[in-house]
């Protein structure tokens, strides 16, 4: 069994990420938190909780969900935040009334110190938000990295053009590290072991009209009807702007690495500038594990295979 703790920053992404996390019947996932970033930090932690009530395995599943205090240095767009407000209000999500899983009694930094440190055996932290409440965690306790197995990051881009278009920046880096370029430079300056997931492998698993009816067809499985209207909240209008499913690529990596394939690279990430928040490969840059390249089609029969595993028997 895998210990997993996974900190998410609320958008459908992330909810789905949760969602198949809580159906890999090898996965006993530790803890939860949740970030004030790509989605509004209450509903998504009202939704996490309601999603975990519903789709939740007993034995294997959180006791609690932490709301993170961490603060953004850059914040996403509203925009694109407002879809949690929407996923938390599926009836799908609210047809047995207010969740019963409780809020964790500790913001989100101090909950992964206390879930990792009380863990037997190493944990692997899938991250799919920006690096805050790691990097604040290591901050407060240095020692959590002997217990840490792996970081799982969706983040940064190395050989792609980066997905921020703000006043000021140059449009190298990726939201999660320009959310906090900072937070980022702590954990690379850290011993962990750091698999990163960034654009470059992200931009090989779009959300596709053909997608969209995959799991509308199939919506007779509670988890896949649920994946379907998440997706339906979200749809990218500005020119050659594509919708991909990063964060779901994340978590199925982080336990399914036989969907991806990766390379050893040195990279540094910069933390100041118009290009503040861009992840770079160079002599000098300390060695991560990097995402390349992802079997497609295997990735999409595994959303399916996963889903399937909430039905309620």
């Amino acid at each position: 069994m895998k210990n997993v703790y996974f900190n998410h920053d609320g958008n459908v992404d992330d909810l789905v990420s949760l969602l198949l996390l809580l159906q890999m019947p090898d996965v006993n996932l530790l803890g939860v938190g949740v970030t004030d970033a790509d989605g509004y930090v209450d509903p998504s932690v009202s939704a996490s909780r309601k999603i975990v009530d519903l789709f939740g395995h007993e034995g294997r599943q959180p006791a609690d969900i932490a709301k993170s205090n961490s603060r953004a240095v850059h914040q996403f767009p509203k925009e694109w935040r407002l879809s949690s407000f929407s996923f938390d209000d599926f009836p799908i999500l609210n047809e047995h009334g207010e969740p019963k899983m409780p809020v964790a009694a500790k913001p989100g930094h101090l909950d992964m110190i206390d879930k990792i440190k009380s863990s037997d055996d190493k944990v692997t932290v899938v991250m799919t938000g920006p690096l805050s409440d790691l990097a604040r965690a290591l901050e407060v306790d240095p020692s959590i990295t002997k217990n840490i197995e792996s970081v799982h990051w969706m983040g940064g881009a190395l050989n792609s053009k980066g997905n921020v278009a703000e006043p000021g920046a140059d449009d190298t880096m990726e939201w999660n590290a320009y959310w906090d370029a900072e937070a980022v430079k702590k954990v690379w300056d850290s011993d962990l072991k750091i698999i990163m997931v960034g654009l470059d492998s992200t931009d090989q698993v779009p959300l596709t009209s053909e997608l969209r009816m995959r799991w509308a067809t199939q919506r007779q499985h509670p988890a896949l009807d649920l994946i379907g209207q998440g997706y339906s909240l979200v749809h990218s209008f500005e020119a050659n702007s594509i919708y991909y499913l990063w964060d779901v690529l994340t978590t199925l990596a982080s336990r399914y690495p036989e969907l991806v394939e990766s390379v050893q690279v040195k990279t540094d990430v910069i933390t100041t500038g118009a290009s503040e928040g861009r992840t770079y490969q160079t002599d000098d840059g300390r060695e991560i594990t990097f995402v390349t390249s992802v079997d497609a089609e295997a990735f999409y029969d595994k959303i399916d295979e996963l889903a399937k595993l909430g039905d309620k028997k």
